[in-house]
């Protein structure tokens, strides 16, 4: 008979997290925290009185967005802030820079938009700007046209600001000479000379990049590269150059090439950032000296955000077969992009990697569906398009080839946005797609998984019309086991349908407040793999936005309450279920034997077999959620034969507990033996031996430091001290505490 001497319990509760439905999180698609705005202007200025450089994002969608620098002068990072220029007119600012015009001190709006230039006057302050007062007339006169780049600087250091402007239609770099004062400017035509003429789209921007005391100006275009025309005469008198030798290789890899120069490290030095046509910024340090630069990219300030260029569309597929969900979407030009999950199912992070979807080519404004439409194991790929038709490309196991035949004849009168998904629960692909009409299509698959025969199912949908450009999307939104139905439209709008029976009921609560840019492309997903679906959105602009639902979440995953070990024959372990509370749905228990995994169990007890006697073990069982899993309960178990008498456990002493990160372990041998003092972790993983040999009898102390094996230091939490001897052996619960 074997007889268990029960040492140690420990666990670790959490507690509950209360939370609103949905919460946008940019960090999924845009680590950077920097949108991608189409026909992005960066312009750069301290516009919180913090003493960094923030900045103002032109792009053609909306006012100039502010972007704050939440680092610091040297060590920047930026998020977007308040909507300091929600009063502008949208056609009268594509884009802005913010200087002092009136000389008060605070930062005043110049814009350049539709309607031409505009002066905003700050009615606010140096550290909260407020732009709702435009100075009427400032810029009459001025024959600019829609559409001007302004920018301004004190050109011939007379005290006051002078204006450059970049035309649009013929790409001429204009300056005007401020003949007013410092807090009335005066410009006209007449004071008006030509820099030089960079083709179509001029984006000048002033700054004494050479360091010699007058300004020069840089000009994107809407073509490759930049014109650098160098100041070479005085202060006074300007002199300008074409140089372009000292931006040469920059930009063109992009169009429409809106440049700003600013110090974002604090050098002493101009580095470069620029919009494109696309969205996404770009960013250059300047590494070498202001007359011999040298340019380094950096990729991570503004980088890692997914942009399409133009009306993404995602759906989500475990297309690696990696066990997490990756990203694919079509795209305005028509490609499909893939972004591969190279994080996890509870964390997603992506890479591009297009190539595999290379040969899918149709028509613009691409729309995708993904499965396994034929049974071999492979995602295929079904393809919407402008044109409104839907194309077969089987997933050869290299690529994908366009198959006529397999799909019937689909007409869907212009942008076709299929899905894949088996509807009707019957273990095939059924095809479902919207239109440019705003209505759906139901395609029921007839045939089998292998085989698939999709015949059109009239008035499925009833008579829904979500608007033009209607592209849907499927999951069970109320969990009652069926599918429904979320839709965007081309006003970026979201319209809900939950399944009912045989029909479909409109629901406006559920997403309610929740929008996007214009072709809103919905996509349902468990993203985080709490439990719950999350939303995806796709827009015109090409990128993704995330919104987390959080009816489940992480936060609270509860372990089982009261683990024991019961004696008999075999060792028994039982426990409690987790007390209420857990944020995410229970799946089932994990049980650990010495921190190895044994077995999974819906029950609440477990038996071991075949335990050696002699030997200390420790045991776990943690609790499953979707979400994740919990931290274990543990239990320390000594077994011994029935004719051993018990062993008097080990007297093992801890100073400070908790501790912070150092603390004393103390233990006394009453005669020479092997001795093992180990830490280990709730999952019982060995995080460090401390003493690992034989010892004379005797008292003795052992620092631990807080570090693992390895050098590292360990986190804040609970762990186990265990001192071990031949047939004797102590643990002590040790809390971590930084």
């Amino acid at each position: 008979m074997i007889r268990c001497l029960l040492i140690g319990i420990a666990l670790l509760s959490l507690t509950a997290l209360c939370a609103q439905p949905w919460e946008q999180d940019n960090s999924v698609f845009n680590p950077s925290g920097v949108p991608s705005l189409s026909f992005s202007q960066p312009r750069f200025a301290d516009l919180d009185g913090d003493l960094d450089y923030d900045f103002l994002m032109g792009n053609t969608n909306s006012q100039p967005v502010y972007i704050e620098n939440t680092g610091s002068a040297g060590t920047p990072d930026f998020a977007i802030g308040d909507d300091i220029t929600a009063l502008v007119p949208y056609l009268a600012a594509e884009m802005g820079v913010c200087r002092d015009l009136d000389a008060d001190g605070d930062l005043d709006l110049v814009t350049g938009g539709y309607t031409g230039l505009h002066l905003f006057l700050n009615s606010g302050s140096s550290a909260n700007p407020v732009y709702n007062t435009e100075a009427g007339g400032y810029f009459a006169g001025l024959n600019v046209g829609s559409n001007p780049v302004p920018d301004l600087a004190d050109v011939d250091a007379d005290g006051d600001l002078d204006l450059v402007v970049g035309l649009s239609e013929n790409g001429s770099v204009l300056l005007y000479t401020n003949t007013g004062t410092a807090n009335a400017g005066l410009f006209s035509q007449a004071a008006m000379q030509l820099i030089g003429d960079v083709g179509l789209y001029a984006y000048p921007v002033f700054r004494d990049f050479d360091g010699d005391g007058d300004q020069d100006i840089l000009a994107g275009r809407d073509s490759h590269g930049f014109i650098y025309y160098q100041n070479v005469g005085t202060p006074a008198v300007g002199a300008w150059e074409p140089n372009n030798a000292l931006f040469s290789g920059l930009g063109m890899d992009s169009y429409w090439n809106s440049p700003d120069l600013v110090d974002l490290n604090n050098d002493g030095l101009f580095d470069l950032v620029f919009g494109t046509a696309s969205g996404p910024l770009l960013y250059y340090v300047n590494t070498g000296t202001a007359t011999a630069p040298v340019w380094q990219a950096n990729t991570t300030l503004f980088g890692g955000v997914l942009d399409v260029g133009g009306a993404s569309s995602p759906v989500f597929f475990d297309f690696d077969a990696d066990g997490d969900l990756d990203l694919i979407s079509g795209s305005q030009l028509g490609n499909i992009k893939f972004f591969r999950n190279t994080g996890n199912q509870y964390g997603p992070a992506w890479v591009e990697d297009s190539a595999y979807f290379s040969t899918i080519d149709h028509s613009i404004y691409a729309a995708v569906a993904i499965g396994d439409v034929n049974g071999d194991n492979l995602p295929d790929a079904i393809i919407g398009d402008l044109n409104g038709g839907l194309f077969f490309h089987r997933n050869t196991g290299f690529g994908f080839m366009e198959e006529a035949g397999v799909l019937p004849a689909i007409a869907l009168g212009g942008w076709s946005v299929p899905r894949l998904l088996d509807m009707d629960f019957d273990g095939d692909l059924d095809l479902a797609a919207g239109n440019e009409a705003g209505n759906l299509r139901y395609y029921a698959n007839q045939g089998t998984a292998q085989t698939p025969n999709w015949v059109e199912v009239a008035g499925y949908f009833g008579a829904i019309d979500v608007g033009s450009d209607c592209s849907p999307c499927f999951g069970d939104i109320d969990g009652d086991g069926d599918w429904d139905l979320l839709a965007g439209n081309i006003s970026g709008n979201l319209q809900c349908y939950l399944r009912q029976g045989l029909g479909w009921t409109a629901n406006t609560t559920l997403f309610s407040g929740i929008s996007t840019d214009q072709n809103a492309a919905p996509a349902l997903v468990d993203l985080d793999h709490d439990g719950d679906l999350d939303l995806v959105l796709g827009d015109y602009d090409g990128t993704f936005s995330y919104w987390r639902n959080q009816q489940y979440s992480a936060d609270t995953l509860n372990p089982p309450l009261n683990l024991q070990a019961v004696i008999g024959e075999d060792v028994t372990l039982t426990w409690d279920a987790p007390a209420a509370g857990y944020s995410s749905p229970f799946e089932h228990y994990n049980v650990y034997l010495d921190g190895a995994p044994v077995s999974t169990t819906d029950g609440q007890t477990w038996v071991f077999t075949d335990l050696q006697p002699g030997v200390t073990y420790q045991a776990g069982v943690t609790a499953q959620y979707i979400a994740g899993e919990s931290v274990p309960a543990v239990v320390d178990i000594l077994v011994t034969s029935s004719d051993d008498a018990l062993q008097i456990p080990l007297d093992l002493q801890i100073w400070p507990n908790p501790c912070n990160p150092s603390t004393t372990i103390s233990f006394s041998l009453e005669s020479s033996s092997p001795v093992a003092m180990d830490i280990f972790n709730l999952r019982g993983q060995k995080v460090r031996s401390l003493v690992e040999g034989s010892l004379p009898g005797g008292s003795y102390q052992v620092v631990w430091d807080g570090r693992d094996s390895h050098g590292e230091t360990c986190s804040s939490g609970v762990y186990l001290a265990r001192l071990t001897t031949p047939g004797q052996h102590a643990a002590r619960k040790l809390v971590l505490m930084k």
